[in-house]
Parts: structure tokens; sequence; C-alpha cells
């Protein structure tokens, strides 16, 4: 997600902390937490520095070095030791409305790539669960791309496998728009799911081994992906429905159906995504906005008026508890193989308070820990089930590359375009 196009405008003015279950004793937690991340790799499933650093940066490590320590952005690699992170699916983003969306997302790829090659004492380019752990133990972080959006295939099954042999190991379906051939959670929603390419789509996916991420579509989309699937899916950025009811989030019958899966859902960081005082804050803001633009103010105006009314109603943000208790509300509905993290940083502008960058995962491993959690259920959130995903779907992919070939279908045939 990019918070330059996320659900709702915020400002974050103040704070509000909720109490942090567990906390008495919190050391012991923290330095329990850190052992089991030098044991199993924290795995986050969704980071958007990669696009900070393109509009921001010029897509230059020259114009932001990340070995030092860069505060204006959420992600660098002394904060990355510090978080103890052991592999990281970057998202390889462009907003859906832009010209030449492929081209955009291979030079987003590229950036990934350069990453690597600009810092090879930190990052390993990684394309299998196997690597990831080798990567680990050798004392680097994995680095993933992850396509977070169709519409930079194009319609092409062979761009998805050019993306694929470029390192992309999972595709988000859809962004905040519909695709041709898939139906976004927000936005329009004019195919009612997928469509006949968006399930050959699936299946060439399944085939090449990428994960399907599920985050960004909508539930008719979840359910069609579901029934076609024969690999685990993904969510690489979402929280649970239940809590907050954004369409962006998952509902408690298809996080039951994706542990029939065998998938993960990678908790979100995004305030408005996990507390529900944020997501009202949204609608109420919008909604006065709605009013003045009715009115007929100007641009200059709005604009005025908006930042005069966010500084007199702060925003409530959560503490880090609130995004524990979305991962155990999916580990109760959809078992604990079945829920990972996924943060999002810098792709939004405001965060739960304790998880502000990528130095705080340790915090909420101790959250858990806290909590009363096992070693061996929150190895498993701290990367064991992402690795076990990734693992059979390199199954299913090398079962069916030995039953069928590449294929060669295109839109205009299965949709009649």
């Amino acid at each position: 997600m990019r918070f330059a196009h996320r659900f709702f405008a915020l400002t974050a003015t103040a704070v509000f902390v909720t109490g942090c279950g567990g906390s008495s004793g919190a050391a012991d937690p923290l330095a329990h937490a850190r052992r089991l991340m030098e044991q199993v790799p924290f795995i986050d499933g969704h980071n958007d520095f990669p696009w900070e650093l393109r509009v921001r940066f010029h897509s230059s490590f020259d114009s932001l070095d990340i070995s030092k320590s860069q505060p204006t952005v959420m992600t660098d690699i002394p904060r990355l030791r510090e978080g103890m992170v052991g592999a990281q699916f970057w998202s390889t983003y462009s907003p859906s409305d832009i010209e030449h969306p492929a081209r955009v997302g291979m030079e987003q790829v590229d950036i990934v790539h350069r990453m690597a090659e600009r810092y090879p004492d930190v990052f390993a380019m990684a394309g299998t669960a196997d690597a990831i752990e080798r990567i680990h133990r050798s004392g680097k972080i994995a680095s993933l791309a992850g396509l977070e959006g169709g519409h930079m295939i194009e319609n092409s099954l062979g761009l998805l496998r050019a993306y694929y042999r470029e390192g992309v190991r999972y595709m988000t379906l859809t962004h905040n728009s519909s695709t041709d051939w898939a139906d976004a959670a927000t936005g329009t929603q004019t195919h009612g799911g997928l469509t006949p390419f968006g399930e050959e789509v699936i299946r060439e996916m399944n085939r090449m081994g990428m994960l399907v991420d599920l985050a960004h579509a909508s539930d008719s989309t979840m359910w069609d992906v579901l029934r076609v699937t024969e690999a685990p899916v993904i969510y690489s950025h979402s929280s649970s429905r239940a809590f907050v009811p954004h369409p962006r989030n998952v509902p408690d019958d298809i996080a039951r159906a994706v542990g029939e899966n065998g998938g993960v859902i990678m908790v979100n960081y995004y305030p408005p995504f996990d507390f529900r005082p944020t997501y009202d804050y949204g609608l109420e803001r919008d909604s006065v906005t709605a009013r003045w633009q009715a009115a007929g103010l100007g641009d200059s105006a709005l604009a005025d008026s908006t930042r005069t009314w966010e500084a007199t109603h702060p925003v409530p943000l959560p503490g880090l508890d609130v995004i524990a208790d979305h991962i155990e509300h999916l580990r109760d509905v959809a078992g604990v193989d079945h829920v990972g993290i996924g943060s999002d940083l810098d792709g939004i502008d405001f965060e739960p308070v304790g998880l502000e960058d990528v130095s705080k995962f340790p915090a909420l491993i101790a959250e858990l820990l806290s909590r009363g959690w096992s070693d061996e259920d929150a190895k498993k959130v701290i990367g064991l089930n992402v690795l076990r995903v990734m693992r059979e779907a390199e199954a299913v992919a090398a079962r069916l590359q030995r039953e069928r070939p590449p294929s060669v279908a295109t839109i205009e045939e299965l949709d009649g375009r």
C-alpha cells in the first residue's frame, strides 16, 4: 500500500496509546524474542521502500545511502539489523493509473536488485524457501520482490513470466483499482471476481511457483482464487475485518477458507485497517471534507480548512498490542499455521505506537510471548509459516511444470476483448 493512495488521508497530530497486555517483565520477553529471531528468519511480507526511493530520492542509493541512519524513511540497514529482519519481501509498486506500468514495475524490481548489489555484505537475492534459510544462516538479509498490482503485467502471461525470472515471488492481483481481469477491494468492481483470463493468470502463477497475493482483492476475487488455485495463497499486508470493517481486511469466513487452503495472512500495521477509532476518524474527516466541497470551497480554501480541522481533531493511534490482537484473532479463526506479519512500512505515513520503523519487529514478537505464546507458535509467525507456504507452492510448481507447458492464452481469446 502507498499512503498517497490510501483509503483515508489522515495526519497524525497526536497519539492515543492503548495499554500493552503483558507488559510486566518486558525486558525478558524482548530478549526471548531476539533469541527466537536468531533461530528462525523473521520474514516481513511487505515494505514499500523501493517506491520511496523512486519518488523522493530519484531511485538512487547515492541520494539515500541506507548504510547510514536515515530518519526521513522507515527503513535503513542499521534499523533492519536492530529489527533482526531475516527476509524482506520488497513491494515493487506502481500506481494503477500510471503510464507504462510494466516499465515502472521492472524499474522497481531493478531497485531491489541494485540494493543487493550496492550492499552485498547485507542483502542477497532469494528465490526459494531454502535460499532464505541459507542466507539467514550466513548473517545476511534475504531479499525478494513482490509485485503490488496486476496492472503491471499489462494483460500478458509472457510478461508475468518475465517478472518471475527477475525475482518476483508474489503478485498482488490488484491495487486500489480493478484490473481488466480481477476486481479490487476498493474502486469500481465490474467482473464479479476473476474473469476467465484472471483464472488463467492464477493457473500460470501456480505453474511458475509465484505466490498469489490477495491483499487489495475484492471478496469475490478472493473466493474465485480460492476455488481455482492449486497452491496456498498469501495476504502480504492485510488485517482482520472482525475488528475494523474495512474492505482491505479479511473477513472471518474467508480467513477460515485460507486456513483450509494452507495459506498465510500477514497482518498490516496501517492504523485505519487495525483500529476502529482511526477508521471512524477517517470517515468523519471524509464527511466533513465532502460537505466543504459541496459548499463550493476552492482547492486552497479546502486545504486550509482541512488542516484547521485536523489540528483540532487529533488522530487516536493504536499501540502495538492492537496489531497483536489481530494476529491472535486470525490465529483463532484460521489457525496458528496461517498468520504472519506484513508491516507495510514506508507505504504508510503513520504507524502504531511502538512499531514506527523496521527496528521494532522484536517488540511485536515480545508482545506475543508476554501473552503466553509458545516458542513453537511464535516461530511460526516469525517466519516458519511463510517458509512452509513457499515450499508448498514450489512443490505444486514442480508438479505442474511436468504436466503442462507455459500458457500462451490471451485476454482477447478468453475474455473476448
